[in-house]
């Protein structure tokens, strides 16, 4: 999908945010760059780079638990997961995809931490190197959009906002 977010990262502020990165080192040149775009948009939203650690693993299964670890030092407002998995000629494909974005997705809901999800699923190499500028991008701004939102409704409850606790009511 072109266009991905289309968030305006001079909106957001990562001032102060502590950002980990776990990038898979499979389909290297690709996640590389993943991790350069990810890094340039946090750098534009005034991150520190002081502030965020890159952390690497083999490839897309084993990003699940890296996140896990990161998620249990408690020292990071928000995640990001960068890989890339290229369709095969068998069914791994199918199989790495779906097992990588669940463990994801179960380690920010399990330990309440924004993780924002940016490994690719694509066909081909040419798939993979056209969306990987745009992908890293997003991953940055979703990190740092989720963690700003958390943030905000962690205060929105120490000061027992009326309506927080309603299903659908906006405070």
């Amino acid at each position: 999908m072109q266009g991905g977010s289309n968030a305006d990262t001079a909106k957001l502020d990562a001032c102060g945010l502590r950002i980990g990165i776990v990038r898979a080192r499979f389909n290297e040149s690709v996640t590389r760059a993943l991790e350069a775009a990810c890094r340039a948009a946090l750098d534009e939203m005034g991150a520190s780079a002081q502030d965020i650690i890159t952390v690497t693993v083999p490839g897309a299964l084993e990003v699940p638990l890296a996140l896990q670890s990161l998620a249990e030092s408690a020292r990071f407002d928000a995640l990001v997961a960068l890989g890339c998995i290229i369709r095969g000629e068998t069914h791994h494909f199918e199989l790495v995809a779906s097992e990588s974005g669940a463990g994801v997705t179960r380690v920010g809901l399990d330990h309440h931490i924004p993780i924002a999800n940016a490994i690719l699923t694509v066909d081909n190499e040419i798939q993979a190197h056209a969306r990987q500028a745009e992908k890293g991008r997003d991953a940055a701004v979703v990190a740092v959009e989720m963690a700003r939102l958390l943030q905000t409704l962690a205060q929105a409850h120490e000061h027992d906002l009326p309506g927080l606790e309603e299903p659908g009511v906006n405070a």
